[in-house]
């Protein structure tokens, strides 16, 4: 399928952040495309086939309002990535490459009570530490070998799980999306393949653009707003970035098997294969979603017991007279959620697809954690390794035209195999030594992959959906360590 030229659109500009494709475009397209992006940035989106995929999103049966992507877009499987998607419940389709092979690929933030000045001295130490706890690289195992039994648990309860073992506190679950547990997984729906690949992976980073990152906040944007969420100038907290690893993948993959064969047979008929999907309502719709939950339930453990793992090494480098480590938010980017909006001037329920795309509700919404009611929920918007990340709150504006969703990072400008024929591994590893970043990888041959250069600029990413009105600038994050598979 080639890429969309320019000169083939005739872009509708909404605002300076916000074009549309209208529905005239393709007699197949049920609703318009919108494109959240500035005119700068416009451009970049016809390198690849993600607006190709953004049209082909519009033809999905029950799809509502508009097929949305977000700045940080590049292409996908199915759907590109940061693209969001809304089809009317229940009879809607539900796409699995609407939520991607990471289901719940996420961001946690932690937050510590020191200034980074008060670490640098131990922070090397403390970036090995955090390297040698947390298991990272292409099917690592970890410290937590589950049975199938006991994985089950783990499935169905999320992080209810890791507070009963003693993994987490009630006050950590306070801080998660969902609290950490989508109450429609069911285990059977996870099949004995993706269970044996997941059953040792509990606690573990993966690799690819997976880290954990110590940084220090630089600047703040909304003083009122970080004071509330417990941000200052000059703190040092992590962010941990990391999904479902193989168990979620299977059960993509599973899905997606099986949505290919049926797809006839509820006369669903798509442009691309990739957008392979089937009503909701469906046995195999609801085999999917209950199976993507249990995901989502394991990829919010995996992010509990690698917080668990990061808060032994600080103590250990640290003491015990420098605090714990709090749990500021944890966010999925990589999910469909059963929610409510204005359609027509009347409440609908929706199944609201987001696939590298960033929940960003509002204050006082009653899915937002009761403590951050008067900011509106936290988003972590991480960058790419060597640069800038960010914390925005969600705002009325994303609940009004984007389905209480933003960015969910800065987004490749690059694929992975063109970054590595750009720079050396060792050139990076050194280049980000000199600007001050201190690296722990077991593979220095793919840092290419996840250098700033491969990426958007996280900066105009963020800008965008600030200007745009669908999330709200609070603070920026710096690197000081990274810790990579």
């Amino acid at each position: 399928m080639s890429n969309i030229r320019t000169t083939e659109l005739q872009l509708i500009k909404i605002s300076d952040w916000v074009w549309e494709i209208p529905k005239s475009y393709r007699s197949d397209m049920r609703v318009p495309a919108r494109i959240y992006a500035s005119k700068e940035m416009l451009e970049s989106t016809f390198r690849d086939r993600s607006l190709q995929q953004l049209i082909n999103v519009t033809t999905l049966p029950g799809i509502q309002r508009a097929a949305l992507v977000m700045p940080d877009a590049h292409e996908g499987y199915g759907f590109p990535i940061g693209g969001v998607a809304a089809t009317e419940y229940p009879d809607g389709i539900i796409s699995p490459g609407g939520i991607g092979y990471d289901i719940n690929c996420g961001v946690r933030l932690l937050v510590s009570k020191l200034h980074f000045k008060e670490v640098t001295a131990r922070l090397e130490k403390v970036a090995q530490r955090v390297f040698e706890n947390v298991p990272s690289g292409v099917g690592k195992s970890g410290h937590h070998k589950l049975s199938v039994n006991e994985l089950d648990e783990v499935l169905g309860e999320g992080v209810n799980w890791a507070v009963r073992k003693g993994y987490a506190t009630a006050e950590d679950q306070k801080h998660i999306e969902s609290s950490g547990c989508l109450s429609d997984a069911d285990p059977r729906c996870v099949s004995l393949h993706a269970k044996e690949r997941g059953k040792d992976q509990l606690g573990t980073m993966g690799a690819g653009n997976h880290f954990v990152e110590i940084d220090r906040i630089d600047e703040i944007f909304d003083e009122d707003v970080a004071s509330k969420l417990g941000l200052f100038i000059g703190q040092c907290v992590f962010q941990v970035h990391t999904g479902s690893r193989g168990l979620g993948h299977q059960v993509a993959t599973d899905a997606l098997k099986v949505m290919m064969k049926v797809m006839p047979k509820y006369g669903v008929s798509l442009p691309d294969r990739e957008l392979a999907g089937v009503p909701l309502s469906s046995k195999e719709g609801q085999d999917y979603f209950k199976g993507m939950c249990a995901s989502a339930n394991f990829a919010w453990t995996n992010r509990q017991l690698i917080t668990l793992q990061v808060r032994e090494a600080w103590k250990d480098v640290m003491g015990n007279d420098n605090g714990s480590l709090g749990v500021l938010y944890d966010v999925a980017h990589n999910i469909a959620k059963i929610e409510t909006y204005k359609i027509d001037g009347k409440d609908k329920k929706l199944i609201v697809h987001r696939k590298g795309a960033t929940r960003a509700f509002p204050p006082h919404h009653p899915d937002v954690p009761e403590l951050y009611r008067e900011t509106g929920q936290p988003v972590l918007i991480p960058g790419s390794m060597g640069t800038a990340s960010y914390v925005l709150v969600g705002t009325e504006g994303a609940m009004k035209e984007t389905f209480g969703s933003t960015c969910h990072g800065a987004g490749r400008a690059m694929s992975r195999k063109q970054a590595r024929k750009e720079m050396q591994g060792k050139d990076i590893l050194q280049e980000l030594r000199q600007t001050g970043v201190s690296i722990q990888t077991k593979d220095i041959w793919s840092l290419p992959e996840e250098a700033p250069y491969a990426y958007k600029d996280v900066e105009k990413v963020v800008d965008v959906v600030h200007n745009a009105g669908i999330a709200k600038k609070v603070a920026r994050l710096r690197p000081m360590a990274v810790i990579k598979g």
